[in-house]
């Protein structure tokens, strides 16, 4: 019997995937939850050896896995060394599969577009290739490994020799800080988080490092490593993440130490340059890594809202980070201001912006918006917080930061099931939405009559 193949060559069956690459993705992220799960609810994973309640274990599962940070018990006094090494390996699990899971997904991307838009993809990413993807994935895996190694070895360096701390006690809190650094998923070992270390430079600086680096994403660290003395060779994806990762960490700093610079509960007691150092650590967590310095439920209203701005926007794209991302920000940015001079094109350096690309980047946008908003409403429902601290906890959840208020832990149980819910999806969604929205890039063969319609 003969057998049958689609228009593309491909047997039904083996093109399926490929059509649906959001439901690997999804499935994928979710076995990881279940097993995370399961691992935290037995009584070995705790220090008293009672099992942790179901809507905790799926929480601190979710959290790790989508590499956000948000807790609802303290993590140094709850989990034992199984529970917190269950944690570290989620992280590890969760970081790793969101840089190859996007990387993978782009693949799949380009092969379902038409070759002009795949040739397009592929300036852009430089990694869109069936061929090499091997090698992609192993430099990822290696990459990750090789800064996490280095970040824990100063750490443990500075544990052992600075603060005194035991051998063995300074290469386990490095390593866990590390790997937590750098996957952007702010679980710390500590319960005041990095509070202890608001002005040690020696201890913030190599964690914010590992933050920047891991929310650049793989394919402009890749970029940057082969062509960083040649800024007119980047990518479209390189000049957005690299220039607005930079502007909005100077802002940030400015704006949230200027904000706390005479709280006497935050920054107010530290001397000139540790303000800045805790201004400019806030600043970097704010970008989806949830360690904090400072006490963040003391933050005065401003720097609370700036801090909302920062953690919406996120981090580069197809790395640690979440959020909307700093390249949909941008490409946003550049369209009001094409349209704004009147230009009948986007253009980014060099380079002309698809229509589709921007189509996406406004989809993302206003389907996180609407989320943010939605959860919002029932947190303000479900609770008696304030607007400020309920907006802050839900825009944490979805741009998986992890910084909080403190309102986590006395969160009822439905509010910390719809935070849960409210980080796979703030993980996943914007990444199955983008892969999804290009996938369904067509040619349509017919257009309708032109109607413009009042805007504003």
């Amino acid at each position: 019997m003969a057998k049958r193949f689609g228009r593309s060559g491909y047997r039904p069956g083996v093109a399926a995937p490929l059509r649906h690459p959001g439901q690997i993705l999804v499935g994928g992220f979710a076995a990881a939850v279940a097993v995370g799960t399961v691992l935290l609810s037995l009584p070995v994973a705790t220090e008293t050896g009672e099992r942790t309640h179901l809507v905790d274990a799926v929480f601190t599962a979710t959290s790790a896995v989508c590499v956000t940070g948000l807790v609802t018990v303290d993590t140094a006094g709850h989990w034992s060394t199984f529970g917190e090494v269950t944690i570290l390996v989620l992280i590890q699990a969760g970081g790793l599969g969101i840089m190859t899971l996007a990387t993978l997904l782009a693949v799949l991307v380009s092969r379902r577009l038409r070759l002009r838009t795949r040739l397009l993809a592929q300036m852009e990413t430089k990694t869109l290739s069936m061929r090499g993807m091997r090698r992609v994935v192993r430099n990822i895996v290696l990459f990750s490994l090789a800064v996490e190694a280095v970040v824990a070895a100063v750490l443990a360096a500075v544990f052992l020799t600075v603060h005194d701390r035991p051998l063995g006690a300074s290469l386990y809190d490095a390593v866990f800080h590390a790997v937590s650094a750098f996957n952007n998923a702010g679980f710390s070992l500590n319960s005041d988080s990095l509070m202890g270390y608001v002005d040690d430079p020696r201890v913030c600086l190599p964690i914010a490092a590992a933050v920047v680096v891991g929310g650049l994403g793989f394919p402009v660290v890749f970029e940057l490593a082969r062509g960083w003395r040649r800024p007119r060779s980047w990518s479209v994806l390189t000049r957005i993440t690299v220039v607005l990762t930079s502007v909005l960490l100077v802002l940030g700093t400015v704006v949230i130490t200027s904000a706390e610079y005479t709280n006497p509960r935050t920054l107010g007691p530290l001397d000139t340059s540790g303000k800045w150092l805790a201004g400019f650590f806030a600043s970097v967590m704010s970008r989806t890594a949830g360690f904090n310095s400072i006490d963040t439920s003391a933050q005065v209203p401003e720097s609370l809202l700036a801090t909302d701005v920062l953690m919406f926007i996120g981090g580069g794209s197809a790395g640690t980070a979440g959020g909307i991302k700093v390249t949909t920000f941008g490409l946003l940015a550049f369209v009001l201001w094409a349209e704004m001079r009147g230009e009948p094109g986007v253009q980014v350096g060099r380079r002309r912006v698809p229509e589709s690309n921007q189509r996406q980047a406004l989809a993302i946008v206003l389907l996180s918006v609407g989320g943010v908003a939605l959860a919002t409403f029932n947190l303000l429902v479900l609770t008696s917080y304030s607007l400020d601290q309920v907006l802050f906890e839900a825009i944490s959840a979805f741009a998986t930061v992890g910084l909080s208020t403190g309102i986590t832990g006395d969160l009822p149980p439905a509010g910390k099931v719809l935070l849960t819910v409210l980080m796979f999806v703030g993980r996943l969604g914007p990444l199955t939405v983008a892969s999804a929205l290009a996938l369904r890039d067509r040619a349509r063969r017919y257009e309708l009559p032109e109607e413009r319609t009042i805007v504003g």
